[in-house]
């Protein structure tokens, strides 16, 4: 992902060479940014602190700027009664609902291209981070139900279990050379695989009443798909894929599982050969409209006064030791396990130590743990103090993993010989 970033970089550079003044500069800047796998950590951290600093700035421009994001948009209530459904009532319901699908569309081309010809392509390639991705997912959500067993927090337990890929692959992009490429493959492959766990955790736990007539609806839009991909070519292909796809995220919608699930089901309908295409049109919007805008949405939170306040609830330290120590302790400790056992060996380059800090960088939940934090808990006072035990332990998980990420690559250094 680095090579190909560089190669990105420097096809920009000698584009912009071409093109003198100002315009050139200013188009080759904007290219660089948007192919920067550092970019989007970086927008989300900007829109983050953006929305925190409004909504606590004074008490008419939060609840403003809250107001905003949780009015109810004109005229949909009544488009819902005259499609004989429900839809999303406000901006952020847009945004969760409907944007955030198409985010998990490029994520789901993404699964499905490591699937059939990447890196998770065969067993002996898919084997460690498979195993590393699912030790990640399953201990955060065991501390998190020991804490909070017999509580009203409980349902809440698939929300450490997540990595956000933006932010744990920019902060190892930070750290160039100090970090093997071969490491910043395999974080690519449990950050992928990590997000399949988190879609099945949505589709499982996080729906609604499932109705089965809706169910055959989308199922019938999924053969239309597939249909329409082997059989139809040119502009009509483009535009019937696009209107079944929203009848699929609709009929999804209503089906009571999470429509960000038609994503990942239109996503895996594409054939292969056309997954370079899709994904080249999406990247951008995605990393550089819908991430920031679900930031900016879901970090509006009132802060308390004292932050002390956020370590007296079960919720928040759920969280916290979930994504802080239950990642990177079920990642490491089981890899140890199985690579001692012969299983399957470090990769390529890699020091232990190196290893470790990959399973810290794992612990940024963010994007995902907000976003399941949003389906997880109905009440306003729940889901704010998840969100700041989410934006705590990322943003430990970020400075603790990049100074161990750093260390380790200089110790390494030291270590080879001249």
């Amino acid at each position: 992902m680095s090579q190909q970033t560089d190669k990105d970089n420097s096809a920009s550079s000698k584009k912009a060479k071409q093109v003198p003044g100002l315009a050139g500069q200013l188009k080759y800047t904007i290219r660089a940014f948007i192919h920067d796998s550092r970019s989007v950590g970086l927008l989300l951290i900007v829109c983050t602190l953006t929305s925190l600093i409004i909504c606590n700035s004074t008490s008419t421009a939060g609840q403003q700027y809250t107001q905003f994001w949780m009015r109810d948009i004109a005229g949909v209530t009544a488009l819902s009664h005259h499609l004989g459904g429900h839809l999303p009532q406000s901006p952020v319901g847009w945004i969760n609902d409907l944007l955030m699908a198409v985010f998990f569309f490029l994520a789901g081309m993404e699964i499905k291209r490591e699937l059939i010809q990447g890196e998770l392509s065969t067993p002996k390639k898919a084997g460690l981070p498979v195993i590393a991705a699912i030790s990640g997912v399953v201990l955060p959500a065991v501390i998190f139900i020991l804490l909070n067993r017999g509580t009203d927090f409980i349902h809440g337990w698939g929300i450490p279990t997540a990595t956000d890929i933006a932010f744990s692959l920019g902060v190892a992009a930070l750290l160039g050379a100090k970090v093997p490429y071969s490491l910043k493959i395999f974080l690519t492959a449990l950050a992928i695989i990590d997000d399949l766990c988190a879609i099945l955790i949505i589709a499982l736990f996080y729906g609604g009443q499932i109705a089965g007539w809706w169910l055959g609806v989308a199922a019938g839009c999924l053969l239309a798909l597939w249909g329409t991909g082997k059989w139809l070519r040119g502009y009509l292909k483009q535009i019937l894929r696009v209107l079944l796809a929203l009848v699929l995220w609709y009929s999804v919608l209503q089906s009571g599982i999470h429509p960000t699930i038609a994503g990942i089901l239109f996503a895996f309908m594409i054939p292969v050969e056309e997954l370079p295409v899709f994904e080249k049109k999406v990247h951008v919007p995605v990393n550089f409209f819908i991430i920031p805008l679900f930031a900016l949405a879901n970090t509006c939170i009132l802060l308390p006064a004292s932050m002390g306040s956020v370590f007296e609830s079960t919720l928040s330290w759920g969280i916290l030791l979930g994504l802080f120590i239950g990642k990177p302790l079920g990642i490491s400790l089981v890899c140890f396990i199985v690579i001692r056992a012969g299983w399957f060996t470090l990769p390529k380059g890699a020091s232990w130590n190196q290893f470790i800090g990959i399973g810290i960088l794992a612990g940024i939940g963010f994007t995902m743990s907000i976003f399941v934090t949003t389906l997880a808990y109905t009440q306003d006072a729940f889901q704010a103090e998840a969100k700041i035990a989410i934006l705590l332990a990322s943003a430990l998980a970020m400075m603790v993993g990049f100074i161990w990420l750093y260390l380790a690559g200089r110790k390494k250094k030291r270590e080879l010989p001249a």
